[in-house]
């Protein structure tokens, strides 16, 4: 089984799945993490001009949620600290289980997530 973490400095979990720099990618047997990899993420986020200019900051942004999701289309999950709703539902609609977590730290999110004790928070989707 593998297991995705979003990162920027591969230490700690980002906080936004779609601004993140890397994918922390964890194979796991037996129980036991065999193998780590950094997969650097490339730049799927398109600024676009709203036609609206009384809206906020003018401006709002896509993803490519389908080139997001091909370097981890083998992950069982894929663990962030916040994440748009068209993301999750991405995950979700290729097999990969979305965990939206409160852990920073990489490690403690994989060992929590093997435990089975990493608590999902989907009221961080935005």
């Amino acid at each position: 089984m593998k297991i995705a973490i979003v990162s920027d400095d591969h230490q700690t979990i980002s906080a936004h799945y779609g601004r993140a720099q890397f994918y922390e990618i964890f194979t796991i047997e037996a129980g036991k993490v065999t193998s780590r990899e950094t997969v650097a993420r490339a730049n799927t986020q398109i600024a676009a001009i709203e036609a609206d200019p009384k809206k906020d900051d003018g401006h709002h942004h896509h993803h490519d949620h389908n080139a997001m999701i091909v370097p981890i289309a083998d992950c069982k999950a894929l663990l962030a600290r916040g994440m748009g709703t068209g993301a999750h539902v991405s995950l979700k609609e290729h097999g990969i289980e979305p965990v939206i977590t409160d852990i920073r730290e990489i490690q403690a999110a994989v060992d929590a997530y093997l435990a089975g004790s990493i608590v999902d928070h989907p009221e961080r989707l935005h």
